[in-house]
């Protein structure tokens, strides 16, 4: 039976027994994070990952820690240089671009998520951006052309490119209100190749909305946040407050055929930030409030890999894990250092500003 396209997930109707079925003989050792690169200072938040046509890592930050520090992409090559690539083109209203997640399109244009809103300040409030950008070069004049593909999104985080469209997790949306109280998120799907820029109202009445979810941890009520298309073809989303991973299925039209909790095991993941998928089918999963990182199997089973204490990062320790990538045969992973709170084991933002890596799970 198709769902309707709105569909409220209920994040406890899968219980943590979807997970809870490995035995110690499965579990993949424990790793020790190592020192990947530490990021120069105009890096003070990284977040958002991709790869570019010549293999290079491309690297979102936002920059939230310091906002003397445009929003910027950086490029780092296979030799483990960095540069600054571009800094993304800011808005009147607040002077700053707050680039968090990104995918290219198969034309080599860049798509990234400017979350305007997550500074707080009435300034960028609902105007929240999904960009497309066209960049020849290295440096200031490198942003050739630049597309609004939408405008006014509460909380735009998460991009992917998949089969000639945009999706878009919407992390906050408070214009919806559930009768429980709980927090509303979503999921955006958007055309890249419109000539018009499309204005998200962050109600049910957006035609680009295709899901909504409710968190239901109301200690932490944040909710869509990292997604990924798994090797089956579905596409997997990150619920940060509930930490469970949905899992969506499409039909021939594109539309969402059924949504259901895939993964949810609070043992070895907490909360859900970024997500991504190795060529065996493990699901990496960035616990942001532990410190930790996680591994789930293609059969929903899930491991804790690594976790480490409140540190400043400087020797490699996983410092308020955000994003993660398979680059090179090795899980690359951003350490946002940022949110302080009583479910985060971070306690503030110190340098140095790092990424630090995993081995992949076999």
């Amino acid at each position: 039976m198709i769902r309707t396209a709105l569909t409220l997930v209920a994040a406890v109707c899968f219980t943590a027994s979807l997970a809870l079925n490995a035995t110690a003989d499965d579990a993949p050792a424990m790793q020790t994070p190592k020192l990947f690169i530490t990021l120069p200072d105009y890096c003070p938040t990284p977040d958002g990952f991709e790869i570019d046509s010549e293999g290079n890592l491309i690297l979102s930050c936002p920059n939230f820690a310091d906002k003397s520090q445009p929003g910027c992409i950086v490029k780092i090559d296979k030799e483990g240089n960095v540069r600054k690539w571009f800094n993304v083109p800011t808005i009147p209203e607040t002077g700053w671009a707050n680039p968090m997640g990104m995918a290219f399109g198969p034309d080599g244009v860049l798509y990234i998520a400017d979350n305007q809103p997550w500074m707080g300040t009435p300034e960028g409030q609902f105007k929240g951006r999904l960009l497309a950008c066209r960049v020849e070069g290295m440096g200031d004049d490198a942003v050739v052309t630049m597309r609004v593909i939408a405008d006014g999104i509460e909380h735009p985080n998460g991009v992917r490119y998949h089969n000639g469209k945009l999706y878009l997790t919407n992390s906050m949306m408070t214009k919806i209100e559930h009768e429980s109280g709980l927090l509303v998120s979503g999921l955006h799907r958007f055309d890249p190749y419109l000539d018009t820029t499309v204005q998200v109202t962050n109600t049910k009445d957006d035609p680009s909305l295709i899901l909504t979810v409710l968190t239901y941890n109301k200690e932490v009520q944040y909710g869509l946040d990292g997604l990924a298309f798994g090797p089956d073809g579905a596409l997997y989303l990150g619920n940060f407050g509930d930490g469970s991973i949905i899992r969506v299925e499409f039909n021939e039209k594109g539309d969402v055929l059924t949504s259901e909790t895939w993964a949810k095991d609070l043992r070895n993941f907490r909360t859900v930030d970024g997500i991504c998928f190795d060529e065996n089918g493990n699901l990496y999963v960035t616990d942001f409030s532990e410190n930790a990182m996680a591994v789930i199997k293609p059969d929903s089973r899930a491991y804790r890999i690594a976790i480490s204490p409140d540190t400043n990062g400087a020797n490699g320790e996983l410092n308020q894990p955000a994003e993660p990538i398979v680059w090179n045969g090795r899980l690359i992973i951003s350490c946002f250092n940022l949110v302080t709170g009583p479910d985060k084991v971070n306690t503030g933002h110190t340098k140095p500003f790092t990424l630090t890596s995993l081995e992949l799970v076999k």
